[in-house]
């Protein structure tokens, strides 16, 4: 098996500018090529603004004349065009999705993304008896939401947590997608965003049933050019999304086999493939900014919690909360507070909470706690303790934040969505109620 050289996969025909043009000159630029994305060069730096980016940072007011040099800009790694492809395993858990090639002398030879790396993958060297629905924990960057929520929110959230596309579900089955080839559609024709998702969702949705195999998911994604696939079961609701770069790590295993031809790189591959797989582990069940369980961890312990809640006859409630005003502290202190102030609540949860109750960062500013073995009495108990304890939380700069809480508990034979809405409902009620404050299902 030949492993290619960088430069042969190479998507060269990509969109630069320099570090010192405007930021009008960029969205010009990037317009007049119709791509969704633009590389930014600074010397011997790269830097990668997609649409995303773009538009919210347009949203913020900015002066079209700014210079780039003076705006937050996403650095991306470097790789020259003459490395081996196994070279970029190095580069698969960076949150950026995407490596900038150079020639020898550090100038830009072309954009290297994990749809480069997937085309290149033989799905003939992957084994068919692995289906996606073995895999669906790693889908861990799915973002779901209703036909009536407006653009406008859902540009800011995707931008604030790095989601490159939503799906829209009405009753758990997906009825459309929005991604960034919507959105370039949108800022090119200057369209009001503060309208539904629905009315600029691509539909239908082209899904891929959870007992395909990964040979025929990558087959599926290289036949409609997509970047992940969306799978469901057998009633058409929605499992999960499993992206490219998630499919080349289930190549890892098989790769170590046919490289076992290649002696000499050996000992150095191996290691490096036993590394990745560690790392893909752990990215595969936290968020990686706070350390946090993600929801599909979360919905994993959900489910063997439950099982143990009817074994022994016990109670269990769930609690959602929400940072009061958090897009205030962004907007006033800027992201990096914002991260900061997500990372000490986190601690904070963790520091008050049972050792048996289990704390997922829901999504933004949005947490969710499992407590088995607690009661809806109780469970308010410890969400009353929660809430105080964040409230007397100092954080520099920022200074003090609240939250809102919602509780339910969880009943015999209900899925954990229904849980989750009625907690959702509460939280809601909180939110209306003055915030930092808690409400529980019998309020609602």
């Amino acid at each position: 098996m030949k492993f290619p050289k960088i430069g042969e996969i190479a998507t060269t025909s990509v969109v630069s500018i320099d570090i010192d043009s405007t930021f009008d000159d960029t969205i010009k630029k990037i317009l007049d090529n119709e791509h969704r994305n633009i590389i930014v060069i600074d010397k011997n730096d790269f830097y990668f603004m997609s649409i995303v980016e773009i538009l919210n940072v347009q949203t913020k007011k900015i002066d079209g004349s700014t210079i780039l040099r003076d705006l937050p800009l996403s650095k991306i790694p470097v790789i020259n065009k003459d490395e081996n492809i196994l070279n970029t395993l190095d580069f698969l858990n960076d949150a950026t999705e995407y490596i900038a090639v150079i020639h020898d002398d550090n100038s830009l030879y072309g954009l290297i993304t994990h749809t480069d790396i997937t085309s290149n993958i033989d799905p003939d060297t992957l084994m068919d008896n692995y289906k996606l629905q073995d895999f669906l924990k790693l889908g861990r960057r799915m973002k779901w939401v209703r036909r009536d929520d407006k653009i406008s929110f859902l540009l800011k959230d995707m931008a604030n947590n790095s989601y490159d596309n939503v799906i829209i579900v009405e009753n758990l089955k997906p009825i459309g997608i929005f991604t960034t080839k919507d959105i370039m559609k949108l800022v090119k024709n200057k369209v009001d965003l503060d309208v539904n998702v629905e009315k600029y969702m691509s539909t239908p949705v082209d899904a891929i049933h959870k007992s395909s195999s990964v040979r025929e998911a990558l087959s599926f994604l290289k036949e409609k050019r997509y970047k992940r696939v969306i799978v469901v079961d057998d009633d058409g609701t929605l499992s999960g999304i499993i992206t490219q770069k998630e499919l080349i790590s289930l190549t890892y295993s098989r790769w170590a086999t046919l490289m076992k031809e290649y002696q000499q790189e050996l000992s150095e591959i191996n290691m490096m493939l036993q590394n990745k797989n560690i790392e893909y582990e752990n990215i595969a069940s936290t968020d990686s900014l706070t350390g946090l369980y993600n929801r599909d961890k979360f919905s994993q312990l959900y489910s063997s919690s439950y099982i143990s809640m009817l074994q022994r006859h016990n109670s269990m409630s769930l609690v959602i909360l929400d940072i009061d005003y958090f897009k205030s502290v962004n907007d006033i202190y800027g992201h990096n507070a914002g991260d900061k102030t997500l990372v000490q609540v986190s601690h904070t949860l963790l520091k008050t909470l049972r050792d048996v109750d289990i704390v997922c960062r829901w999504g933004g500013e949005e947490f969710i706690v499992l407590l088995p073995t607690a009661d809806l009495e109780h469970a308010i108990l410890i969400a009353q303790k929660l809430r105080k304890a964040i409230e007397e939380l100092s954080i520099d700069r920022v200074g003090n934040v609240t939250a809102s809480f919602g509780v339910s508990q969880v009943k015999e034979g209900e899925e954990m969505q229904e849980v989750i809405d009625r907690a959702d409902k509460a939280l809601y009620l909180a939110k209306d109620s003055g915030r930092n404050c808690v409400k529980s299902e019998t309020d609602i």
